[in-house]
């Protein structure tokens, strides 16, 4: 069973000293206002203001900050271009299609150190899910993840399609989905969420591990759960306030939106990366070469199951669509990690 996360800068407050601001910021709402000010004792004050000044000055741009210069998803013409090409392909109907065709998928991770009662233990990994992408993106989720069996369930962000704007749309599928997963579901965010989401996405049963770790128990025995900012556009992530309470030669898994921190990552001795954002290329060429993977990582890790050093990683291929709703020799998916020990 899953606990709330313990966060490593959980001391008590003093008085007056969580204030996001001293005055309102103009783009919030009053509640929008005190919702984020409950984040200031998890997260720290710093951190909220950051993400919201650089979700202001930012999130739409094509060209800015983050690991490229240049941001495909912020692209107008991008969409037109890829839609040209399928058409004059004749491949339009059937890459949309395969958007829906939600595959399932099974990894199996062998730990050496994983506790007895640990072997078995199963994660269902859902990330990019773009819900406000088609009307019928969340109905296509849930009736993939029907009937699976798992004992937890992580997302690795980017619920909502654009990277700026509303994002009703996207709560109101995260809505509809809470329901259809079983037991505790942890979450990051990706490069494509609103910190103005969290309060939110927690109040229907979402824990969300901002630079923070949750213990998660199994007949007596505990392994660690850890959750980065994102890293790719923002790149707010903090390994230390992470991970660095997390025990020594105990089992931890990371999940971050990217796979781009995955040096850093494996030197802070996690023993599994769960992580997204590349989508597999989403239009790849025949055998699942992806064209353009948006991420400044090795093309080795940006699709399945890789390992640098020690640790073993996963970049699931998602089960959702950006820029276009459409997919091509790169089918969306879910997928279940079954840990087991051995190695």
């Amino acid at each position: 069973m899953a606990l709330r996360p313990r966060r490593i800068d959980a001391q008590p407050r003093k008085a007056g000293a969580a204030r996001l601001s001293p005055r309102r910021s103009p783009d919030l709402t009053p509640a929008e206002q005190e919702a984020l000010e409950a984040l200031v004792p998890r997260i720290g004050r710093l951190h909220v203001r950051q993400r919201l000044g650089l979700e202001r000055d930012f999130e739409a741009h094509v060209f800015g900050p983050g690991r490229h210069f240049f941001h495909l998803e912020n692209w107008a013409s991008m969409r037109g271009m890829v839609q040209l090409g399928l058409r004059v392909t004749g491949l339009t109907q059937r890459a949309r299609r395969n958007a829906r065709d939600i595959q399932v998928r099974e990894h199996v991770v062998t730990l050496p150190h994983l506790p007895d009662e640990f072997d078995g233990y199963t994660l269902l990994h859902i990330t990019d899910l773009h819900l406000d992408a088609a009307p019928d993106t969340a109905a296509a989720l849930i009736r993939t993840i029907q009937g699976l069996a798992y004992d937890v369930c992580v997302l690795t962000g980017d619920y909502r399609l654009r990277t700026f704007g509303a994002y009703d749309a996207a709560l109101a599928g995260l809505a509809a989905l809470r329901p259809h997963l079983n037991g505790s579901v942890y979450a990051t965010l990706g490069n494509h969420d609103s910190l103005r989401m969290v309060p939110a996405m927690e109040a229907m049963g979402y824990t969300l591990l901002i630079n923070e770790w949750t213990t998660l128990h199994r007949g007596g025995a505990a392994i660690y759960l850890a959750g980065i900012e994102d890293a790719h556009f923002y790149r707010l992530e903090n390994f230390h306030r992470a991970a660095d309470e997390i025990p020594p030669h105990a089992v931890s898994i990371l999940l971050s939106h990217t796979p781009e921190p995955y040096r850093r990552a494996a030197h802070a001795d996690f023993d599994l990366m769960l992580c997204g954002h590349t989508h597999g290329g989403q239009i790849c060429l025949p055998g699942g070469r992806p064209i353009l993977t948006d991420a400044d990582s090795p093309r080795r890790i940006a699709r399945g199951s890789w390992r640098h050093h020690q640790m073993a990683g996963y970049t699931s291929t998602g089960s959702g669509t950006s820029i276009l709703d459409a997919r091509l020799n790169c089918p969306p998916e879910v997928t279940l990690h079954r840990l087991r020990r051995g190695g």
